[in-house]
This record gives structure tokens, sequence and C-alpha cells, in this order.
């Protein structure tokens, strides 16, 4: 009965978006561009407080691709979570801060992929050029707290000028994953950043 009720959230709230075709050059706040060679779909949920954007390709409880530009340091990487009930402490809301070593900017994701509950652990950890510059890139795993489901992650990071640009892919493990983070991978690759 969760399970259907989350994906009946889910749904509605899907319904409720503004969903756009994405195709072409993309600029993501108007500091990092990406070239697409598959068309996505790009979200934009009531009320979004977002600092990044979100990307899909079989709709958000399927695969979601996130984009973050020139994030300062102080601010979030995720809205605030508020918290169901009275008396419950609020999750931790991952923020950068300048100079955090790449350990720590890896860790703000795993803290962004658990804060609704979600448990998450990191795979795998290692150095790479993304958009230009040095960075990291990561893979981890999540188990969906709403219906438990088994997804699989994908991440990278780099600072430019004490901004955080980064990208981050997840979809269930079985079959989503494998057929889609290839596209996503296409996307990140294309990355550069403006100015």
């Amino acid at each position: 009965m969760k399970k259907l009720i989350s994906l009946l959230l889910i749904g509605l709230l899907t319904a409720c978006a503004s969903v756009v075709k994405v195709e072409g050059e993309q600029v993501v706040n108007q500091r990092m561009s990406v070239k697409l060679t598959d068309a996505w779909n790009k979200v934009n949920l009531p009320g979004n407080k977002q600092p990044y954007e979100t990307w899909t390709q079989e709709g958000l409880a399927l695969d979601q691709l996130r984009l973050w530009a020139a994030v300062q340091p102080g601010q979030s990487l995720m809205a605030p979570v508020t918290s169901a009930g009275s008396g419950q402490k609020a999750p931790r809301v991952p923020t950068y801060t300048a100079n955090m070593a790449p350990d720590q900017l890896v860790n703000l994701f795993e803290v962004m992929y658990s804060a609704d509950g979600s448990i998450v652990s990191m795979d795998r950890v290692e150095p790479v050029v993304f958009a230009g510059e040095k960075g990291v890139r990561f893979e981890f795993s999540v188990t969906r707290k709403s219906d438990d489901v088994q997804l699989r992650g994908v991440g990278w990071v780099t600072v430019r000028k004490n901004e955080l640009y980064a990208a981050s892919f997840v979809a269930p493990k079985l079959s989503f994953y494998q057929r889609l983070a290839p596209k996503a991978e296409r996307v990140v690759q294309s990355a550069k950043i403006a100015g």
C-alpha cells in the first residue's frame, strides 16, 4: 500500500509539473553549457526552489539527471526538506563552502541523497576532468526510503574560481541505469564552463 501511495504521489506531482523537451546546446544557470545528442525532458515542479535543473528520459521516478552551475560558497545543493511531524529534527542540508577537499565535495551528494531517509553508500571515487577542470567522479548506491527501490548513481563535481559545478544521475539499478547512464555520461562529457 505504501508503494502504491508513493507512486500515486509521484504521478500527481509529475502531472502538475512543467515538462519541456530540450535538445541541442543547453545552458545551465547561464554558466555551464552542454550539448545534447539525445533529447531530454526538463522538469520544473510547481514552487521548485532547487538550485539545480532536473532532466529525465523516462520520468522522475525512473531517472533523474541533475545539473548545478556556479554554486556559491554558503549555498546549499538542495532546498531544505520539511519534516513531516512536529518535534522531528530537520535533515542536514548539504552546503558548499570554499576550499572543500574532494572527499568533502562527494560527501555533499551523500548527504543530499540521504536527506529523505534513503540509505546511500559511496562505491567508487576517482579523479576526472569535468567541464574542463580537475574534478571527481563518484558512483553510489541508494535504497530509496519511499519504496525500497535499489538505485544506482553517478556524479561529477569540480570547483572553478570558488564556484561549484556538478552533475548527478540516478536510476533504478535493474534496467534503467544500465540503459540510460550512457546518455547522461554523454551530456556530462560535453559540459563547458562559461567565463
